[in-house]
């Protein structure tokens, strides 16, 4: 009887651990969201993308698909969205006629430059006095290492 009343006490706690991770980065995500759309005009994955472009100059849809674990075409929506706006371009891939190399334009560059600064300030307001720099670290350091698990098992990789 103990074992399951144990058994029923750790499930709960995974599904309050799930619930407030969840609901953690839907109200950090969204928070951010506001704030990039107020100065920017850009939301929350246009960001994320740009920065990614910003930091891996010449990679692929499929290079962005895996990092956010979304699927290819809703990458490529996403990189046709920016490329409309002018803050990104496709060139062609020469190792691979089948792919295009992405990178970012001069507006897309100086775009992303701004927005880092407002999403790191954001942030940094939105964390601020709820976690000191010891929980912090062992929150950082306990999602990467659940990240990191969950990457190299491919776990939640979407199909399409």
């Amino acid at each position: 009887m103990e074992d399951t009343l144990d058994d029923d006490r750790a499930a709960t706690n995974l599904a309050g651990f799930f619930a407030d991770l969840v609901r953690c980065e839907t109200r950090l995500y969204n928070a951010l969201n506001d704030r990039l759309r107020e100065r920017h005009g850009i939301v929350t994955s246009q960001y994320e993308f740009l920065g990614y472009l910003h930091r891996h100059p010449g990679c692929r849809v499929a290079d962005l698909a895996a990092e956010f674990a979304i699927g290819v075409g809703a990458t490529s929506k996403g990189i046709d969205r920016l490329e409309k706006q002018g803050w990104a371009a496709r060139r062609p891939n020469p190792a691979d006629r089948r792919s295009s190399l992405l990178v970012l334009t001069d507006e897309g560059t100086r775009l992303v430059e701004e927005a880092e600064q407002t999403f790191t300030e954001g942030l940094a307001v939105l964390l601020a006095g709820t976690l000191d720099t010891t929980a912090l670290s062992s929150t950082a350091r306990a999602l990467a290492t659940l990240r990191s698990a969950l990457e190299r098992d491919q776990v939640g990789t979407p199909t399409g």
